[in-house]
């Protein structure tokens, strides 16, 4: 055991100073506040959990006053290769991909051209037809019109009513209707994917309840409307690579495929195989929601550049008042939050424009802030962003089990604790 812990340590540090590509600007922890035996903690931990053989790896970037304090890789990319992870692993970003998205649409609103309060059904006029499905008594399923149209707005911050088949969180009856997350960008186009989602019931009325699921799907493809442009294509030219992201994307090449970080066959806690789709079965639509793929590096200057007011290294992507709009809690008092249900240590948030928002001290079983903005991928990706503390944090794991958020939360304790100021 400790041999394999051993072993586990020494490829781990592929530390700082060894990578040219460092994605920011190095600094001593010390000199911004932050302990460097605390963050060895972060060692020891992807290190146990390693040689427990619960997580293959693991990539963890950790900036603050937009200075790198710690930029390491952990254990395997490929498990059942036993490949090393290299410090530019490429990960399934899953719902990570959503804030991108947004930003991706917010440029757009920047622009004049997609103002929130614009109605769904001006870009794709299917929507205004969907009928909500209410459950009545004996379990029958009503529909009734909507009471208001779906906007712009409900679509980033997931009050569209639209929603996710199959997950645990949901008791909606109308779940059963609903494909899971990335099954129609498999089977079709997007024109394919507005005609399937239309023709069910939206779980909800419209801007009255959080409900996790298609709706920054719809928000790309209206992108996709607006631009006249696939969406990764809008978001290669006006936000990755303007940013230095470098394997962004939706569509791994050849020469990006032996970098794709893979998850154990089988899920540790439940022993039941498990699977990253999208690793190895291509899309047929650049799917806002949950299809993208990035390097840790590339997802820490996004990161930052939202931190920073919507700009890194000279490149403007949004204004900063745009950005606090973005990362400003829009679940208003007439609107239900079930932000915590999806996250179990989401108590005290809110949501924004495609990010939660802590919106107050205590309640959430992490550290942080009123202000933090974050989202995390059900592939085991999480990000999050503390603005009091100028702290931007992501990590990358292969972890599509129930698994990923113990480590999201143990992560968030550790990286605080670490902190000396």
């Amino acid at each position: 055991m400790n041999k394999t812990i051993a072993m586990v340590a020494a490829a781990a540090v592929i530390t700082l100073g060894a990578a040219r590509a460092a994605p920011l600007p190095e600094a001593n922890p010390d000199d911004v506040g932050f302990s460097r035996q605390g963050l060895t903690r972060l060692d020891d931990f992807f290190a146990r959990e390693i040689a427990a053989k619960r997580v293959p790896g693991a990539v963890v970037a950790i900036a603050r006053d937009g200075k790198l304090v710690h930029y390491k890789a952990y254990g395997m990319l490929d498990p059942d290769k036993g490949t090393p992870m290299p410090i530019d692993a490429i990960f399934a970003l899953a719902s990570m991909t959503k804030p991108m998205a947004a930003v991706a649409g917010l440029t757009l609103m920047e622009q004049g051209r997609l103002p929130l309060q614009a109605k769904l059904s001006n870009y794709y006029p299917a929507f205004a037809d969907m009928k909500v499905g209410v459950t009545e008594a004996n379990g029958a399923l009503k529909l009734e019109p909507q009471a208001s149209p779906i906007f712009i707005h409900d679509l980033y911050r997931h009050t569209s009513g639209l929603m996710y088949g199959g997950r645990p969180d949901s008791s909606s009856p109308v779940a059963r209707q609903y494909p899971d997350g990335t099954a129609p960008a498999i089977e079709g186009d997007t024109q394919a994917f507005i005609d399937r989602i239309t023709k069910l019931p939206l779980a909800h009325q419209p801007s009255t309840e959080f409900e996790y699921g298609f709706s920054i799907d719809v928000l790309g493809a209206v992108v996709e409307k607006v631009s006249e442009q696939k969406l990764g294509d809008y978001l290669a030219a006006n936000v990755w690579q303007p940013l230095g992201m470098k394997d962004a994307t939706f569509h791994p090449t050849d020469a990006q495929r032996p970098r794709l970080a893979r998850p154990f066959a089988n899920d540790p806690l439940t022993g039941k195989p498990q699977s990253i789709k999208l690793l190895d079965t291509p899309t047929k639509f650049d799917c806002g929601g949950a299809c993208s793929f990035a390097t840790i590096g590339d997802y820490i200057r996004f990161g930052q550049m939202l931190l920073n007011g919507g700009e890194l290294d000279g490149q403007r992507i949004l204004s900063p008042k745009t950005v606090h709009h973005m990362t400003t809690n829009h679940l208003g008092p007439e609107i239900k939050n079930n932000v915590a249900n999806i996250e179990p240590h989401r108590a005290g948030f809110g949501f924004g424009l495609s990010v939660a928002v802590r919106t107050g001290e205590g309640l959430s079983s992490v550290p942080g802030n009123p202000g933090e903005f974050t989202w995390n991928g059900a592939y085991g990706t999480q990000f999050f962003c503390d603005p009091k503390e100028r702290l931007v944090v992501v990590v990358g794991t292969a972890a599509p089990g129930e698994l990923r958020k113990y480590y999201r939360e143990q992560v968030q304790d550790i990286v605080y604790g670490a902190m000396t100021k």
